[in-house]
């Protein structure tokens, strides 16, 4: 399992989307600081889900690091989230 399927498994096991995108963007950042050879460093995420009803922008956010943690720790550099409540 590549990084980027990784994600969509702990975001939808988690938040129980109902739209989940998950964009590998490491091509864009060749040469900046975090980037690897073969990508899966930097990603793009849109994600909706009642999981986020009553939460802030920020703590929607925070939620989404807070479960990628381990995926942090382990090479993903950064993430770009477009994180909203359903419903």
């Amino acid at each position: 399992m590549n990084r980027s399927e990784r994600i969509r498994f702990i975001l939808t096991e988690n938040l129980h989307p109902g739209h989940l995108e998950v964009r590998d963007e490491s091509h864009k950042h060749i040469g900046h600081p975090g980037a690897r050879p073969g990508g899966e460093t930097h990603y793009e995420i849109i994600i909706k889900s009642r999981g986020f009803n009553g939460m802030s922008r920020v703590e929607r956010h925070q939620a989404v690091y807070k479960l990628l943690a381990d995926e942090l720790k382990t090479g993903l550099h950064a993430v770009r989230i477009q994180a909203d409540s359903e419903g």
